[in-house]
Order: C-alpha cells, then sequence, then structure tokens
C-alpha cells in the first residue's frame, strides 16, 4: 500500500504543478472573454464577433495601460484614484499588497528587494535566505533602523509570507544568486535551486 501511495504522490506533484498554471491562464483568459467579449458584442454586430476577441481585447487593454503608464496625465490620474483607495480600511491593505507584488515582479517598483543575502543568527551557526528591502531609514521614524542596519525580508517556506528583520549589516552576506533564483529556493525549502550558467 506504501507503494501505491509514493507512486501517486510522485504523480500528484508532476501532474499539479502544470494543472494549477493552465487552470490560473484559463481562469484569466475565460474571465476576460466573459467580461470583455460581452462588451464587445454589444459594441459590433453579431457577425464581426468572433469567440477569443475578449482575450485579444484584455491583452490589448493590459498593453494599452501600460503604454499610457508613461504619460503624466495618466500617472496623475492613477496616482489620484490610489490616493482614493488608501483611504478604505480593508481596500487600501489588499491593494497596496497586491501592487507591491506585482511591482516586485514587473521590476518597475524601485523600492523592491535589491539583492538576496544569507543572514547569520548571533554566533551560532543557524542562517537564513533573505532579501534586503531598505538600506536607507532616514525617511523613518527614530529607532527602526541606523547606518549600521539594513531591513532583510525572510520568506517562509511554501507560505505567502515571511518577516521583515532589521539587522546589523555586519550580519548580512550577499550570495552570488538571483533574486527569482534565491526566492524559489526559499520558498520550496532549499528543493528547488538551480545554477545559472
Amino acid at each position: 500500500m506504501k507503494t501505491v501511495t509514493r507512486i501517486f504522490l510522485k504523480g500528484l506533484a508532476a501532474v499539479l504543478p502544470i494543472t494549477v498554471t493552465i487552470y490560473v491562464f484559463y481562469w484569466l483568459g475565460s474571465t476576460a472573454e466573459l467580461v470583455l467579449g460581452r462588451g464587445l458584442k454589444m459594441l459590433i454586430p453579431d457577425r464581426l464577433y468572433w469567440p477569443g476577441m475578449g482575450v485579444v481585447a484584455g491583452l490589448a487593454l493590459v498593453f494599452t495601460i501600460g503604454v499610457l503608464m508613461n504619460a503624466w496625465l495618466f500617472r496623475t490620474f492613477l496616482g489620484w484614484g490610489e490616493r482614493l483607495l488608501e483611504r478604505i480600511p480593508l481596500v487600501k491593505t489588499l491593494y497596496g499588497a497586491v501592487r507591491d507584488l506585482m511591482g516586485f515582479f514587473s521590476g518597475s517598483d524601485k523600492k523592491t528587494m535589491s539583492k538576496a543575502v544569507v543572514v547569520a543568527v548571533g554566533n551560532t551557526s543557524l542562517r537564513f535566505i533573505g532579501f534586503i528591502t531598505r538600506e536607507d531609514f532616514s525617511d523613518l521614524p527614530t529607532g527602526i533602523g541606523g547606518d549600521d542596519t539594513v531591513a532583510v525580508y525572510l520568506p517562509m517556506s511554501y507560505q505567502m509570507g515571511g518577516f521583515t528583520t532589521m539587522v546589523p549589516r555586519s550580519a548580512v552576506q550577499p550570495i552570488d544568486m538571483s533574486i527569482e533564483q534565491a526566492m524559489r529556493f526559499a520558498v520550496t525549502a532549499g528543493m528547488t535551486a538551480t545554477k545559472e550558467g
């Protein structure tokens, strides 16, 4: 029975990541088709509409917004909308977290993690993989950090969470890994690591 369970779990481990990835893309595509496709059906005659136009319209809309982000007027309007959202208690927390996460992955946010590091804990041999998120604390209240301190984010394995710690610069050692490699290594509990060639 243990052999059957082990084989089943091995198959599940191979199939589940692919299935979840395909499902997320399917969900995004079907949502775009449902919302934008319905809107297009109202705007154009039925004979000109074909399935998939909602997805194409969604991609075009996202691309157009990306282009408009270069325009001062659009950025000003978007900033006004963000300030409005940041006044609503629960919405500001969710919106801020999603915005910061997307800024990290798109590389557009200048305040993202700057480098992967190993953080030594005291005089022990215990070490954590982390990411420097801040080296300058001059715009924050006194006592959070200083000239000899850096803010390091320590992700938790298999979690969407972690800890932001203020540690002495002397306890931080840069490692020769990209942010993506180190993040993958940390969140998979060290089971996934590839050396860039």
